[in-house]
């Protein structure tokens, strides 16, 4: 599934990076410590995080994330979305908290198996 068709089902608002809505999701991952999701965030994951700084585009393209979804209703800085545009790295937001997108993912994901 695509983080554009993720997107859409779970009415996630694209705030930058629309040339990468074709990227392919396998996976989510949720954390906010970069150090942890440089470690541990697979390959190709939507990744949902609270941190709205340049820096998360930076560690999306390090690991290789499909995309960046901003939780809680929070706005990303200017420089973010810049960025994340010039990259083509997805970044996408909700108003809904990391532990409920994380599981409308999941179940999203698991219908397709």
């Amino acid at each position: 599934m695509t983080v554009g068709e993720i997107a859409s089902n779970l009415g996630l608002k694209v705030i930058a990076g629309h040339k990468g809505l074709g990227r392919e999701v396998t996976t989510g991952y949720a954390a906010d410590l970069l150090s942890d999701v440089i470690a541990h965030a697979p390959q190709g994951c939507l990744w949902f995080t609270l941190q709205t700084h340049e820096n998360v585009v930076a560690v999306a393209l390090l690991i290789d994330a499909a995309g960046i979804v901003i939780t809680g209703g929070r706005k990303p800085e200017e420089a973010t979305c810049k960025r994340a545009e010039k990259e083509g790295i997805p970044l996408l937001s909700s108003p809904e908290n990391t532990f409920v997108l994380g599981g409308k993912l999941y179940a999203l994901l698991m219908g397709q198996r």
